[in-house]
């Protein structure tokens, strides 16, 4: 399984690549929360992901939830088939759907 990795694309956008699940999610808390605080708001592709587990759901609704208690905005875009199909088998489409973008007022 191919080690998730975060990439900037460009400022205030990134790309998360590989299996986003319970291996790795802790390592890719902390980094994913820096490049959040670090812009004034963040751009998330998804595009790259392989494999999606209710870890990686989980961390990204943390980040979700931080985007909105630091009143950025967060878009949601390019979900590869396998965020697609977690998010339909979770049903959270419309929480983290595609295209999404939340911003907070």
């Amino acid at each position: 399984m191919p080690a998730c990795a975060i990439t900037e694309t460009t400022p205030g956008q990134i790309a998360v690549e590989g299996d986003l699940t319970i291996y790795d999610a802790a390592r890719m808390k902390d980094e994913l929360l820096a490049r959040l605080h670090a812009n004034s708001k963040l751009a998330v592709d998804l595009s790259g992901v392989t494999e999606l587990d209710t870890s990686g759901v989980q961390l990204l609704l943390l980040l979700q939830r931080e985007a909105g208690e630091a009143n950025k905005p967060l878009q949601w875009g390019k979900h590869s088939a396998a965020v697609s199909e977690v998010l339909t088998l979770l049903n959270l489409g419309s929480t983290l759907g595609e295209p999404v973008s939340i911003v907070w007022s």
